[in-house]
């Protein structure tokens, strides 16, 4: 049995241990490949037959698809929300635990980045479209569309007090609910490397429980849904920022939006990622988050002022207010009478991130070497819902006033008259001064962040293929960022957003599980760490 007692740093580790670590690297190295047997195989050969089927069958796909997404969150919408009150609550408490004392990597481990480079990789991989996509789009649908349908708790926007309750039901889906998600993967995975000596693998996590079986079939089932679920979950934000530009190059250059002109940016902004990718984590991913990082800041600025900062600043603790008030019913899944806010939005969240969580988790935790347990969990946990909720309140706030104000035509015409969901920034930012300008840097911004999680997502799904090997062979990563581009196509082509959202939510279900193992396991780890 390999030794889980603490070491002072993830480098040293015993030999017995290794002994095990070496005879569970069961790789083979066909065309100077490192593959994990049987996992990349299986993987591999699974995705490529979806995507084969998906595109020649894409009437039945988007009939299958259609029907999955709303199934699945009706059937489990109490699993998923009883699941993530269950992760959130834990990470809460290991705040105040001592083991919060507990530095990743050993007590002597010293951070690999500094505070910004840091921070900006970890909101940008963990974010990624969805602020630009959603940002918009969920605050003013919550409070016009489907006549009120949709709003949180069914809330009446009549009411004094009442007009932003569509900022309070983003905040919840972008908050502590779903970063809660991959700050437990992302420090289950850190400290089971940095801090025993395992390699950085969703198998890992599991040796409290299933000891030297993890080598086994057991593990390579773990590792091999950790793959699906990052890969759908990935190609689901991946479809939905190449629906965005393509809206976007139509509004700004009068360009067509077909599916040719959905897949051709697919096809070029996956090559730019393969890119970044062949530049690896230091000149590639993290240089573009960081470019990002800048430009999603100076795009934020120039809405917060335009728009009205004193405005912006009020309507924020407004919500923030309330998003703390009502986060108890908004976490309670019975008797819910708001389906449509519940079952359409909240429960597909929950499913869509936890999808999401093996690629940012990981990818978090190999940038968090050298933090401790307490400042992992708050950085990834309460600042990023700090900035969510600032950007969502600035830019969703801002349209629905001016939707108040019967402005907006171009929110109303896509979010409200009908149903575009990708074209709801574009139509807020023509009621913006210096249109021309701002809207072509946010085709660019949503262009670097479709990058950037494209290259990051390739570098997790080859570190979990290759048995946890942090540098495993480059063409390994140009297959799975290829692969993820083929995905993307197939779904959009095969039933379009339902078909993105119905992939995620079926592969984010049964991940489920494993996240809420997760807990006992690094708890049960940090236990025996020095601090």
């Amino acid at each position: 049995m390999a030794n889980l007692e603490g070491s002072q740093s993830g480098e040293t580790r015993d030999s017995e241990f290794e002994t095990d670590f070496q005879l569970g690297q069961d790789n083979i190295r066909p065309f100077g490949l490192d593959i994990h047997n049987p996992v990349f195989v299986i993987s591999g050969l699974v995705v490529i037959a979806f995507v084969l089927l998906a595109l020649a069958n894409q009437e039945a796909s988007a009939e299958f698809f259609g029907w999955l997404r709303p199934f699945l969150t009706s059937q489990f919408d109490w699993f998923l929300v009883i699941s993530v009150n269950i992760m959130l609550v834990f990470c809460l408490v290991l705040i105040f635990l001592p083991v919060g004392a507990v530095r990743i990597g050993g007590k002597d481990a010293k951070p690999d980045y500094s505070y910004p480079g840091w921070i900006a990789m970890m909101f940008a991989a963990g974010i990624g479209i969805g602020l630009l996509f959603f940002g918009v789009l969920e605050p003013t649908y919550y409070n016009f569309a489907e006549n009120g349908g949709a709003r949180p708790l069914g809330i009446d926007i009549t009411q004094p007090g009442n007009e932003y309750i569509g900022i309070v039901g983003t905040i919840h889906h972008w908050g502590l609910g779903g970063w809660c998600v991959y700050a437990v993967v992302g420090l289950t995975l850190a400290v089971f490397c940095y801090n025993k000596g395992l390699p950085m693998t969703l198998r890992s996590a599991f040796y409290p429980i299933l000891g030297e079986r993890i080598w086994g079939w057991w593990g390579h089932l773990i590792d091999t849904l950790a793959v699906f679920a990052t890969l759908f979950g990935l190609t689901t934000s991946l479809g939905l920022g190449a629906q965005q530009v393509a809206f976007g190059l139509n509004a700004v250059f009068g360009i067509e939006t077909t599916n040719t002109v959905v897949v051709l940016l697919i096809v070029g902004i996956t090559a730019i990622a393969l890119g970044s990718v062949l530049l690896g984590m230091d000149k590639g991913v993290k240089r573009l988050s960081e470019i990002n990082m800048l430009m999603a800041v100076a795009l934020f600025f120039f809405v917060f002022f335009v728009t009205g900062a004193v405005d912006a600043i009020t309507r924020y603790v407004g919500v923030m207010v309330d998003y703390v008030v009502l986060l108890p019913a908004l976490s309670n899944p019975f008797g819910r009478e708001d389906t449509s806010f519940f079952h359409g939005w909240t429960t597909f969240y929950w499913a869509w991130w936890i999808a999401w969580s093996p690629f940012v988790g990981m990818f978090i935790a190999r940038i968090s070497r050298g933090r401790t347990v307490r400042e992992f969990v708050l950085c990834a946990l309460i600042a990023p819902t700090c900035v969510c909720a600032l950007w969502m309140s600035t830019f969703g706030g801002a349209a629905i006033d001016m939707i108040n104000q019967g402005g907006a035509p171009g929110v109303v015409a896509t979010v409200i008259d009908s149903y575009k969901p990708e074209g709801a920034l574009f139509g807020f930012l023509q009621e913006l001064p210096l249109y021309s300008i701002i809207s072509p840097i946010a085709l660019v911004l949503i262009v670097i962040f479709f990058v950037t999680s494209s290259d990051s997502g390739s570098l997790v799904i080859d570190t979990i293929t290759a048995g946890g090997k942090m540098d495993a062979p480059v063409v390994q990563r140009v297959f799975w960022c290829t692969l993820e581009g083929l995905v993307a196509i197939a779904l959009l082509l095969g039933g379009g957003l339902s078909a993105l959202q119905g992939a995620a939510v079926s592969t984010g279900i049964p991940f489920t599980l494993v996240v809420l193992a997760m807990c006992w396991c690094v708890y049960s780890a940090l236990k025996t760490e020095p601090r």
